[in-house]
């Protein structure tokens, strides 16, 4: 297969972001119709939540593929390449993969109807679950893609529902009261299936009164079961039936001791439905979670780290780990965000942490202008984008010292995908 075929495939894809956020379920039901019905061949775990989805999803991931299972997993957004948010096994989908299935999904809606359109969430969902279907996987984690009621993934009738958490993001699609997130995102709880959740405050209400709603078991971080961090990447868990202590997780940053928990509590409901994984080898599969992106350390003198926080609540947790580790190091901040999201207030968060600030600007039409945050942070140096924020850091770096990147997916992909050009 050529790359400009594959090219040709992702400019199609992506081409189909013009039709923008198009919130139903008609739209993917008709797709998935037409092919069958893919979703229908396998079981699934739905995960939805404002923070934390994709660390969850990948754990499970990892703890049902250690039990012997065969394990789809679609997540979203991808940092470098559009493979990584379709797995198997942890594997990722193959750039001919990605053709073929776009070809023919493409030709069965063509076929059907010519004038019909669907949104790029629609369609990489059907693709996903085409491709689930074939590889015939056992049972398969889908992230949401944004909200939970009116996303593309709601057409699932999953084993367990998982919501992470409910903070302040994407407001202007999902409402800027929490109830009203809330809600969205309880839009995934479904008649007598099970919820796990770590949800506090009016959320947890909205959830809880959800959940009773439609008789479904519902599962509490702090209620139902519980953790207490014993060292760094360190739990011990307590959990409705089952306890394990000190368990190890391969990720960095408190915020994925609460994943790990979610992840442990939705196992425990996983196992009495035909997917047991024993104890030995759930804590193998923690011990070894990889998840790029998240506090990810990526280059050695000086310290690089990745990280994927984009709201108020991810940087919150980023900060807070900023505050406890490598307390001997300058540390030096490279940031990206995109234009609607609360960035003076996620750099209210971080910036104390560090001792010098670079802004850049991904090259993306959401991107928000370095320029637009320059008076929030006295003496911040400004670059026109990722490469030269890079670059920039390097010089002022120190061998001992930390650069961090965060602010954006869409920062931190671009970094990824150039650092051993830079470093």
């Amino acid at each position: 297969m050529s790359i400009k075929k594959y090219e040709k495939t992702l400019k199609y894809l992506f081409g189909l972001e013009k039709f923008g956020m198009v919130f139903g379920l008609d739209n993917i039901r008709w797709l998935l119709n037409i092919i069958e019905n893919p979703h229908n061949s396998f079981k699934t775990v739905h995960i939805a939540g404002t923070n934390g989805k994709g660390s969850t999803a990948t754990m499970l991931s990892h703890i049902l593929k250690e039990g012997g299972f065969r394990v789809g997993k679609y997540t979203s957004p991808h940092l470098v390449s559009f493979t990584e948010r379709i797995t198997v096994n942890e594997e990722e989908i193959t750039e001919k993969e990605v053709v073929e299935l776009t070809e023919y999904i493409r030709n069965k809606a063509h076929e059907k109807d010519k004038k019909r359109f669907f949104t790029f969430f629609d369609f990489t969902t059907a693709l996903a679950f085409e491709f689930f279907k074939r590889k015939k996987v056992d049972i398969a984690i889908i992230e949401t893609g944004l909200g939970g009621r009116l996303d593309s993934t709601n057409v699932i009738e999953p084993l367990v529902s998982i919501i992470t958490n409910v903070d302040y993001d994407h407001m202007e699609q999902l409402g800027s009261r929490i109830e009203q997130i809330a809600s969205e995102k309880a839009g995934i709880i479904k008649k007598g299936i099970p919820l796990v959740t770590a949800c506090e405050g009016p959320a947890q209400k909205i959830v809880e009164g959800r959940a009773r709603e439609l008789q479904s078991q519902i599962y509490i971080l702090g209620q139902d079961f519980s953790y207490v961090k014993t060292a760094d990447r360190t739990l011990t868990y307590k959990g409705i039936q089952k306890n394990l202590p000190d368990v190890v997780v391969n990720l960095d940053g408190d915020h994925q001791l609460t994943n790990c928990a979610l992840s442990l509590c939705a196992i425990e409901v996983l196992s009495s439905l035909g997917f047991f994984v024993p104890d030995d080898r759930i804590c193998y599969a923690l011990s070894h979670v990889k998840w790029p992106g998240r506090l990810e350390q990526v280059k050695e003198n000086p310290l690089v780290f990745l990280d994927a926080a984009h709201n108020l609540h991810s940087i919150h947790a980023l900060s807070q780990f900023m505050n406890t580790h490598f307390l001997d190091k300058k540390k030096i901040l490279v940031f990206g965000a995109m234009k609607d999201k609360e960035y003076d207030k996620m750099l209210d968060e971080i910036v104390p942490a560090m001792n010098m600030v670079i802004f850049t600007k991904p090259n993306i039409e959401r991107a928000l202008s370095p320029h637009e945050i320059k008076s929030s942070v006295k003496d911040a140096v400004i670059t026109g984008n990722t490469r030269d924020a890079l670059e920039r850091a390097k010089t002022m770096a120190r061998k001992e010292d930390l650069i961090l990147v965060t602010g954006s997916f869409y920062t931190i992909g671009e970094a990824k995908a150039i650092i051993n050009e830079i470093f």
